[in-house]
């Protein structure tokens, strides 16, 4: 084992930590389990611990290095229509094939008992939202356009579509926006951003490297709610199905052999066609020598054994658990124990998302330093601390979800005139980069498990959601980091000059 693997490691292990302490907390007092499904459990969180690292240190050999070179590649081209036409092609093939995606498609039986390509219409749709907003994204660069602008004209078009479906489909829409950048997506689009703002000159170069995953997370909402409103989807029904036991080691064995080959199946078609357009940049332009082609073939090597490792610990051994913790608060003083314990989870779970550690080190290096990624993180926790609790409080109360989305972003698109264009940029790729595998595997069990107990019919309208809701707070989190940093930052500017004055004239004198 490498130095720098070991070092990922015991990062990912700081990170899997409290979020494993609390849940065994959980288990130890109001939320027992029996001896199968904590086993499991304990299993999965090994597997997440070693994954996380895995898969970080293969995102940073293979993925973040090929992204900044196809992007710095096609924005030297200055041929408008390569450049948007190569961005669709990578939208596609890096979301067809996105783990989290899978879970949210299988949710969504209405449309997919309208035509035969069953859940992977869904995916498609999805797909074509990512690549069509990544050449926003891609041209918005080019042509130097404010981000926020195009924020705000997409999130209001997105609220008006939802007029015209059911309300019942609004939590699946903006869902959809969150899972869409998970771990397989974000380290490339992240990385392509810098690459093609790479070959800018000056401050603006800079405030463009980031805004790719924040337009990309919100095409798929308006995808998915114009597919609403094609198909005329009505009310949504959830169908939960009984969780299976693991009695005996025997069956824990079979839970994590299953799990093995289901996800090292699902990982390796997401990976297939990155590598393969990579193969054929390589032919086409020679950008990489022998040693790098083999330090990126190792480092797909660790992207695909870390993503097995910890899809398969997050689905097998936290799934369960989630559902079963959901269940058992729901059950306890109305319910009321759901928000702070919550909150709580929402606080570290965050840092146990893979495709965070590569958006936190990537804005730590583009601002070489000034914003640091121990700073990132805790935006972001605090963030998704705060969302947990809105989500859990929406499912004791039963508060329609626009009630919360629609003020939500009015203040973080209000944020944006205020705020640093590059914390703008920073604060809406965070809303995608937030909401990952964790939360699709464990906060939503957790969600459906006591929506369950509490209200069976409104899974869908009050369980779901849960991802939306991580995907929006640390729009306005960030940005208030980024106002604060930008006060920060004027008050020492200021001191400076007022120090480099006295010293002027005192030279005068």
């Amino acid at each position: 084992m490498t130095k720098t693997l070991r070092d990922k490691i015991f990062e990912s292990l700081s990170s899997i930590l409290p979020i494993a302490i609390i849940i065994l907390a959980l288990c130890f007092t109001v939320a027992p389990l029996d001896t199968g499904t904590f086993t499991l459990f304990a299993i999965g969180v090994f597997l997440l611990i070693v994954g996380m690292g895995c898969f970080t240190q293969g995102a940073d050999m293979s993925m973040l290095v090929i992204g900044e070179k196809i992007g710095s590649a096609m924005t030297r081209t200055r041929k408008v229509w390569f450049i948007a036409l190569i961005s669709f092609i990578i939208g596609i093939i890096v979301t067809v094939a996105e783990p989290d995606l899978q879970i949210l498609a299988r949710q969504v039986p209405a449309i997919a008992e309208k035509t035969f390509l069953k859940n992977y219409l869904l995916i498609l749709t999805v797909a074509a939202g990512v690549g069509v907003f990544l050449v926003i994204a891609m041209l918005r660069i080019v042509f130097h356009i404010r981000l926020s602008i195009l924020l705000i004209a997409f999130y209001a078009a997105a609220f008006v579509l939802s007029i015209f479906v059911s309300p019942s489909f609004w939590a699946v829409s903006f869902d959809a926006g969150g899972v869409t950048t998970g771990p397989m997506t974000v380290p490339f689009i992240i990385s392509l951003g810098v690459g093609v703002a790479s070959l800018r000159t000056g401050k603006g170069g800079q405030d463009d490297s980031f805004g790719l995953v924040a337009l990309s997370s919100v095409g798929p909402i308006i995808a998915v709610l114009i597919l609403g409103i094609i198909f005329g989807v009505g009310d949504l029904e959830y169908p939960v199905q009984a969780l299976e036991t693991a009695d005996t080691t025997r069956d824990v064995l079979f839970r994590y052999a299953h799990g093995f080959g289901d996800y090292s199946l699902e990982v390796l078609i997401a990976i297939s066609p990155i590598l393969v357009f990579f193969l054929l940049f390589q032919l086409v332009s020679r950008s990489f020598h022998k040693k790098q082609l083999l330090r990126i073939a190792i480092g797909f090597l660790y992207t695909f054994v870390g993503l097995v490792l910890f899809l398969t610990g997050a689905n097998v051994g936290f799934m369960p658990v989630g559902r079963e913790i959901g269940s058992a608060l729901a059950k306890l003083w109305g319910g009321w124990l759901l928000i702070p314990v919550g909150m709580l989870i929402g606080y570290f779970v965050v840092a146990a998302e893979p495709a965070v550690h590569v958006l936190n080190k990537q804005v730590e290096r583009m601002s070489a330093g000034a914003i640091s990624a121990r700073s990132m993180k805790k935006g972001l926790c605090a963030g998704v601390c705060i969302s947990l609790g809105l989500a859990m409080l929406r499912i004791l109360t039963g508060i329609n979800i626009m009630y919360i989305l629609v003020p939500g972003y009015v203040l973080a698109l209000g944020l944006t005139f205020f705020t640093p264009p590059l914390f703008t940029g920073i604060a809406f790729d965070s809303g995608g980069v937030a909401s990952g595998a964790m939360v699709s595997s464990f906060v939503l069990p957790l969600a459906i498990g006591a929506c369950n107990v509490l209200d069976p019919a409104g899974i869908m309208t009050q369980a779901f959601g849960c991802v939306a809701f991580v995907a929006l707070t640390p729009l306005i989190s960030i940005q208030v980091l980024g106002i604060l940093y930008k006060r920060k930052t004027g008050k020492i500017k200021r001191t400076f000059l007022t120090v480099e004055e006295k010293i002027l004239t005192y030279e005068v004198d």
